[in-house]
């Protein structure tokens, strides 16, 4: 059954078509993520519902979204998107006159990697992407773990371990949410980079510090915070798997640098979870959003 997902995010709406026994990418559109208002979000949104339309006629859709969606009244709460305090799924119901499932795009990249991905031969998974910022999604057989407040696994905005931080001598890094010393401000791709600007003195992107005389050192600090924060994921949730994905996922070697320094922290004789790149990359938030639409329409 082809099925359509879409990945809405801070600066773009990117719809998918999948189809076949894998859910592959057939067809990809892209549009900007309106800012001015969440009547605009809205229209782009069906805008995309449509465009996927014309692919195949009445596929399921189905929506990822940042932020916290409240499981029983179905308001969105999201710092990048105009959706604060307003309905998506509502919305699209009134406008579609059908229910189109929407989902947290973290929970939506756990589901799309233990269901045909890097997670797909484990029981539970967990998925952590590392991007602009750091959240997570956690499943259970292939099925989304309950969350009974609406929220994905928000472990970006737990603080960062004392003794990791004393470890290297760093700061207390103030976070947008409006706390101190988040997990985010230091294992993100904006938090690698300003880990590098803080051992340096000096800006060096993100993309450009693999290649840095000093990417050793660098990465060697960024991979023990890192490991903090999977401790903790396994301290609390404990998953047979942990997938990484966005876009600091795609560092060279990044699976076996974390796994390795996961060794080193955990908890006394507990085997750690086997560490996984994302299989289906940039396309699994859209993808596990349009496998929940193919399952629901299925039951």
């Amino acid at each position: 059954m082809l099925c359509g997902g879409i990945d809405l995010g801070g600066t773009k709406i990117e719809a998918r078509c999948f189809g076949g026994p894998q859910a592959d990418t057939l067809e990809t559109n892209r549009i900007p993520t309106p800012q001015s208002s969440f009547e605009d979000l809205m229209d782009a949104l069906l805008q995309q519902i449509a465009w996927l339309e014309t692919q195949a006629p009445g596929l399921p859709v189905g929506i990822a979204v940042p932020g916290i969606l409240d499981p029983v009244t179905g308001v969105n709460f999201a710092s990048n998107i105009p959706a604060t305090g307003h309905s998506v799924s509502h919305s699209l119901e009134t406008a579609l006159g059908r229910k189109v499932p929407v989902v947290n795009d973290c929970m939506a990249f756990a589901f799309s990697e233990a269901d045909g991905g890097a997670g797909t031969e484990f029981h539970s998974v967990m998925g952590l992407v590392l991007g602009t910022g750091v959240g997570g999604g956690f499943c259970l057989g292939s099925e989304l773990a309950h969350r009974h407040a609406g929220l994905a696994v928000e472990i970006g905005h737990v603080g960062m371990s004392a003794r990791v931080l004393a470890r290297h001598g760093l700061p207390l890094w103030n976070c947008g949410c409006g706390r101190v010393a988040c997990t985010e401000n230091y294992i993100s791709g904006t938090g690698l980079a300003r880990l590098a600007e803080w051992k340096l003195g000096k800006v060096v992107p993100a993309n450009e510090i693999a290649g840095h005389s000093r990417a050793e050192e660098i990465l060697e600090i960024w991979a023990d915070l890192a490991a903090e924060c999977l401790d903790t994921i396994q301290l609390l949730l404990d998953p047979d798997c942990i997938v990484i994905g966005g876009g600091v996922s795609n560092m060279p070697g990044i699976s076996e640098r974390l796994a390795a320094a996961l060794e080193v922290l955990h908890l006394g004789n507990a085997r750690i979870p086997a560490i996984r790149t994302a299989r289906h990359g940039d396309s699994s938030g859209a993808r596990g959003a349009a496998l929940l639409a193919r399952k629901a329409a299925a039951s």
